[in-house]
């Protein structure tokens, strides 16, 4: 035998040094081409201007209701329609979405929802006002409504 023996040799590891860039152009590529989508708008919205402002603290307790002429009018007519998560609703499917929309929320919580109403400024004051009663059957006592920039006095 001889005096000398082979020491079995180690296989060289996978190199580790580019992973963190990888990982990087992931992410990088993720955040590009990611779209957040909101809603798809069903109805015309010109927004009135406002004259007083107010800050809310938990957008999470907020319900959007679109109001206005349908933009597709060969299909849904001209009248104001209102529309609630991506769908046009009637008057009377408020109480059932206000429901729907407080189920989402924890049990704390479902006494304080806003509906934020985005209405038109074309639109009447008599389909405001039928949304208001139904809003309030529904016990939905906090109301706000959206608008644009600020009136020059």
């Amino acid at each position: 035998m001889s005096k000398f023996k082979k020491k079995p040799k180690a296989d060289p590891g996978v190199s580790t040094a580019s992973l963190p860039d990888i990982v990087f152009m992931l992410l990088f590529f993720f955040m590009v081409t990611t779209v957040l989508r909101e809603q798809d708008l069903l109805v015309e919205q010109r927004l009135p201007q406002m004259t007083q402002l107010q800050k809310l603290e938990k957008k999470t307790l907020i319900s959007y209701l679109f109001v206005g002429k349908p933009k597709n009018t060969s299909l849904y007519g001209t009248e104001p329609r209102i529309q609630a998560n991506d769908v046009l609703i009637g008057t009377k499917d408020i109480l059932l979405w206000v429901n729907q929309e407080k189920d989402k929320l924890s049990e704390a919580e479902r006494d304080q929802i806003t509906i934020s109403m985005k209405a038109d400024r074309e639109v009447k004051m008599g389909p405001i006002s039928d949304i208001q009663f139904e809003l309030r059957e529904a016990d939905a006592r906090k109301l706000m409504y959206a608008s644009t920039g600020k009136v020059e006095n």
